[in-house]
């Protein structure tokens, strides 16, 4: 499959072009809309809601970025579309993933990155493919679980798909996660099963073997999250073919 040319011509936007300060938040129609004003792609999030559907939103919990508490993955479709995003001044609400689709319409390029808790449910990753056989507009999928990356190549092999990794899996999200698993991940030990169109690689960590040798042997383009300052971006530009960016306009 041939790797689409704007995956690696400018610069995307890490969650849509957000800005807190001005009251525009992450993973938001507003937050779209900027960046398309702007022309640059979006990643974005999904995650599952209880009835089965996928919501834009990136955390399992909704405190952090909502007036409520709880699981995301607790309630329903039609509750969570309801609940507003904390300080959005556009009155952003929590957007479907289908109705998100049908608002960006094919204006920008999106990098959609399925959540997963590593526990081989693939309900959002069958969900995710559903709604995007109905959508015409440029896209690639990708995710930090291998298993949700050998599924995409197994049941929709036209889908340009990514895998998502570091080197050191340490953060608290990362902590359920076992050595094993973290050494796989982190040395692409799963490439046979997943064998995915692109990287997607955290730019502390780059370069590394993972990277070096998937872009010299493998001519898989690897793209870098999250750069949010010229060191970062120097990184990015001399050890990968893109970034994904945040906090400031490249």
């Amino acid at each position: 499959m041939s790797i689409p040319g704007w995956l690696v011509a400018k610069p995307i936007a890490h969650r849509g072009l957000h800005n807190k300060a001005e009251g525009v938040i992450e993973n938001t129609v507003s937050a779209a809309e900027a960046a398309i004003k702007r022309g640059f792609p979006i990643e974005l999030d999904v995650q599952l809601t209880a009835d089965n559907e996928a919501i834009v939103f990136h955390d399992f919990e909704l405190d952090r970025l909502t007036g409520e508490t709880g699981m995301v993955a607790e309630r329903k479709l039609s509750d969570l579309t309801r609940v507003g995003i904390t300080g959005a001044t556009g009155g952003d609400k929590i957007p479907a993933f289908k109705d998100y689709l049908g608002t960006i319409a094919g204006r920008t390029p999106l990098v959609i990155e399925i959540k997963s808790k590593f526990n081989s449910d693939m309900r959002l990753t069958k969900r995710v493919i559903e709604i995007l056989k109905d959508y015409d507009g440029p896209f690639v999928v990708k995710s930090f679980d291998p298993d949700i990356v050998a599924h995409l190549r197994e049941n929709a092999p036209d889908i340009t798909r990514g895998f998502i990794g570091e080197l050191e899996y340490a953060s608290k999200a990362d902590s359920f996660l076992t050595d094993e698993q973290k050494h796989r991940m982190a040395n692409l030990l799963h490439f046979e099963e997943t064998q995915p169109h692109f990287l997607s690689w955290r730019v502390k960590d780059i370069p590394c073997a993972s990277t070096h040798l998937s872009r010299l042997l493998g001519n898989l383009p690897v793209m870098t999250w999250t750069v949010r300052n010229p060191e970062d971006r120097a990184r990015a530009e001399k050890h990968a073919d893109q970034m994904v960016f945040e906090g400031f306009l490249p």
